[in-house]
């Protein structure tokens, strides 16, 4: 077997090989790992046994959630918690799964969580929720893109049979249009379950554009099946105003005397620095987003749960708003395009499913959608102690303090590496 393994590595080697193909010839998708990770590490010199320290199994990942394997990189996971959610969907207390590099994070969520609990808990509620994928049709001129937009309307009852007989999960929701010129965006909107549902809205959208394609008569030219007015991975005014996956908000009252207690600010300066910091702070930057840093705990629990990280970018747009009322802080945070799942994607690997079930709501629900829905008001109530928690430290002037003590030091070679 090393003999047959060696042969493999002269062929990556000297060129006769490569390593995409090295699957095609050896079989075993584990063994095909080791290979790529030998091959690597003899030509740079480089050990790379942390990165062969995993788990998984590649013969029932590859294809599915990754091409030319070598091993798996880890990120430390911790909780934050306990953190009381009175929502639509979940009620009762939960510790939040982070997965992070970034000191101090984990501890910020968690004193954010220990607030908010004490205050009576987080008040969530998803307010929409629909996955889109917006296919780019060309027509003539103008009079042509209306034509067709018109037809559309016209056979809506068609198309939710098309969708529907693909898949018992996807249903069509909404057909948003949008013409410039001569160019037609339909904007599918779907329900797709428990699934984030990107891929279904993409194959939606394609039996969608091969129906036009067959039974419109006018003239057209299907250009693709995504035309960025999605919008998928980028941030944009669209996902913001209409929503994508789910818009949730997630809101609490907190005392001023438990402000004073636990975070040693006050409602007034909670409130003025979160309209001078998020909102105007934000506006005068060009930000698309009026937040401190929703990114991070989005990131994190994305990351612990087999989520799509790129969609860290759109689903980490919202709004923080504030108000004092009777010596008393309201807080509330506005996911407008969350995009989540339970089923799919990276949701079923070891540890992201351990991290799901750790919340209750791995997998698909009953109904159908119920479990991504509780996942939308579970991250939405732990941004809610992320951003709480910022805006108290920047207030009380403690940020320093914290990343000082929490997210600077580390061991390198022996020694302690605390910067300059």
């Amino acid at each position: 077997m090393d003999e047959d393994i060696n042969k493999v590595i002269d062929k990556l080697e000297n060129g006769e090989l490569s390593i995409s193909k090295i699957g095609s010839i050896i079989k075993n998708s584990n063994l095909a790992a080791l290979i790529r990770r030998l091959f690597l590490e003899r030509r740079y010199g480089v050990k790379l046994s942390a990165i062969s320290s995993t788990l998984l199994d590649f013969e029932d990942i590859v294809g599915h959630n990754i091409e030319n394997p070598i091993g798996a990189v880890q990120i430390p996971l911790g909780v934050a918690g306990p953190l009381k959610i009175n929502g639509g969907y979940v009620k009762g207390e939960y510790y939040i799964p982070m997965a992070t590099t970034e000191g101090a994070l984990v501890a910020g969520v968690n004193r954010g969580a220990k607030l908010l609990t004490l205050a009576g808990g987080v008040r969530t509620k998803v307010i929409y929720d629909g996955m889109s994928r917006a296919p780019l049709v060309w027509t003539p001129g103008v009079n042509d893109a209306v034509k067709l937009s018109k037809w559309i309307r016209t056979h809506v009852d068609d198309i939710k049979e098309i969708v529907n007989k693909d898949s018992r999960h996807t249903s069509l929701s909404d057909i948003q249009v949008f013409i410039v010129g001569n160019l037609v965006w339909f904007r599918f909107v779907f329900k797709t379950g428990d699934a984030m549902g990107m891929n279904m809205a993409t194959i939606a959208s394609d039996r969608i554009c091969s129906y036009i394609n067959k039974n419109y008569s006018g003239e057209h030219r299907c250009i693709s099946v995504s035309g960025n007015l999605c919008v998928d991975k980028k941030p944009s005014y669209l996902n913001k105003i209409l929503g994508r996956g789910k818009y949730v908000i997630s809101e609490a009252l907190i005392k001023d005397e438990l402000l004073k207690k636990i975070m040693r600010t006050s409602a007034n300066e909670m409130d003025y620095i979160n309209k001078t910091k998020n909102l105007l702070g934000n506006a005068v930057s060009g930000s698309l987003s009026y937040n401190a840093h929703f990114a991070n705990i989005v990131a994190a629990i994305f990351a612990a749960t087999g989520q799509d990280l790129a969609q860290v970018v759109e689903s980490s747009m919202g709004y923080v708003w504030t108000e004092v009322r009777s010596e008393a802080l309201y807080i509330s945070v506005t996911l407008t395009s969350l995009e989540i799942g339970t089923v799919g994607g990276g949701t079923w690997l070891p540890t992201q499913r351990e991290a799901l079930s750790l919340l209750g709501i791995y997998g698909g629900g009953d109904p159908a959608g119920i479990n991504s829905l509780k996942f939308a008001e579970i991250i939405a109530s732990a941004v809610l102690a992320g951003e709480l928690n910022l805006l108290a430290v920047q207030s009380s002037g403690e940020l320093a303090k914290a990343h000082e003590k929490l997210g600077r030091s580390h061991k390198s070679g022996g020694k302690q590496d605390g910067g300059i």
